[in-house]
């Protein structure tokens, strides 16, 4: 009996998945994203919005398209699935080459429809579980050595240096290794510094990782075990938060909480302001909830499950936490509706012009629950007096094709001590490299 029941059922999905069903967009452009965006009524139905962007690839020679005054080349191809990327003081580049661990989806139809999404996507493939070295010894933009750095992780994504200890966020630990600068690979044994929530039910399983400024702390982003709760809160402990470290003390406390999935992480330039990109929740519709950027506040509560962008209460979740609702922040900037905004990095100058001197890089993966399809580009949020102050731009568009397939999905976004920014891109399977035009034509002249 099961058996007959289920093939039905699958093919419904299947068919569900691939037509693209679901609401589509009322909002005028850009109106859920900036500081104020539009909250429309929630679209409810038994079936989510689905429209997935087939991953493709990019054909020999093709590239993503740069901003004006911008240009976009190749640091590394021919990767398997990069993930989050860490500039070394040296110059050398790390980048986590990694994928969902086993068992990551839940059971049940939903659970099914999620699995041939991420195949669907890009994202079904095994993970390598380790961490590659890239060299651009020469500064021509290009990494003419790479070489397996650490192996036998797992599902690794946060990577953090401080001094001569580098630190891996794994899906369900924080492990150490010692650092020797120019070393090719690491062949120590890890120290696990603490374990984090992780499976078998492990629904938002990248673990992401930044060091604070006095280097006495790690802080680890952990996202949420479902959606809004379905699975019960007691499977969110110490989950849809950022975690601090007490490196020393090998111990955790809550430092944000109600942050369904907070994934970039990055400390605003010159100031102990630390900031995130969040995934919002989904299958309310095209138009809600917008991703965003905010500030992160010790002690701070921002909404998630009972409530999103400040006090609008989600009213799928029972029981309701009014209390908690009523002291929920309110982000500082959307990003937009499903952009599944990950990568963070603040620019620092160097050599780019003034209008993109001050602001943050956000990469955005690409959505999944809307029509048409969002994110799947880099922005740019710029900043004045340490907040956003303007419309968000393009930096690196072009992943997607004129027919709708995934050429590449960006990741995690990192600036080179010369000045350029790093994109990982995890259907491409490389790393763009994107600098002002000026600073192209120096290291070429050189």
């Amino acid at each position: 009996m099961a058996r007959t029941s289920i093939i039905p059922i699958a093919g419904l999905v299947m068919a569900v998945v691939l037509s693209g069903c679901g609401d589509e967009t009322a909002l005028p452009k850009g109106a859920d994203s900036g500081p104020n965006p539009s909250l429309p009524k929630p679209v409810t139905s038994a079936v989510p919005t689905v429209n997935v962007a087939p991953a493709k690839g990019w054909a020999a020679g093709e590239l993503p398209t740069a901003a004006a005054g911008l240009t976009v080349g190749a640091f590394a191809r021919d990767l398997n699935h990069p993930r989050s990327i860490l500039v070394l003081p040296n110059g050398d580049v790390l980048v986590a080459e990694s994928n969902a661990p086993p068992k990551e989806q839940g059971t049940g139809i939903r659970g099914f429809i999620m699995k041939l999404v991420m195949d669907r996507a890009g994202a079904g493939v095994p993970s390598p579980n380790r961490v590659i070295l890239l060299r651009d010894a020469d500064g021509d933009g290009t990494a003419e050595t790479r070489s397996t750095y650490i192996e036998g992780l797992t599902s690794p994504f946060g990577l953090a240096l401080i001094g001569d200890r580098l630190y891996v966020a794994n899906a369900d630990s924080i492990v150490a290794f010692p650092y020797i600068v120019g070393a090719d690979k690491i062949t120590a044994a890890a120290e696990k510094i603490v374990d984090l929530p992780g499976g078998p039910l492990n629904h938002h399983w990248t673990k992401s990782l930044i060091a604070s400024p006095d280097v006495r702390f790690l802080y680890v982003g952990v996202g949420s075990n479902s959606n809004v709760g379905e699975n019960g809160m007691e499977m969110e402990k110490d989950r849809a938060a950022i975690l601090e470290v007490d490196i020393a003390a090998k111990s955790t406390r809550p430092f944000a909480t109600g942050l369904r999935n907070p994934v970039g992480m990055a400390w605003e330039p010159g100031k102990k302001t630390l900031w995130t990109v969040v995934n919002e929740r989904d299958e309310l519709g095209s138009d809600l909830v917008p991703d965003y950027l905010t500030k992160v506040v010790d002690g701070g509560f921002y909404g998630w499950p009972y409530s999103y962008f400040g006090t609008t209460v989600d009213e799928r979740v029972t029981p309701q936490r009014p209390d908690l609702v009523a002291k929920a922040i309110v982000p500082d900037y959307a990003l937009g509706a499903h952009t599944a905004s990950l990568g963070l990095a603040f620019s620092h100058g160097q050599g780019w012009p003034s209008d993109w001197a001050q602001g943050a890089f956000i990469a955005q993966h690409g959505s999944w629950n809307r029509k048409p399809l969002s994110g799947y580009k880099v922005v740019f949020v710029p900043f004045e007096n340490g907040r956003p102050n303007g419309a968000m731009r393009d930096v690196l568009t072009g992943f997607l094709s004129n027919d709708g397939d995934a050429l590449g999905r960006p990741v995690s976004v990192a600036f080179t001590q010369r000045g350029t920014l790093l994109i990982t891109d995890d259907v491409g399977n490389a790393i763009w490299s994107v600098r002002p035009q000026a600073a192209q034509s120096e290291v070429t002249a050189q």
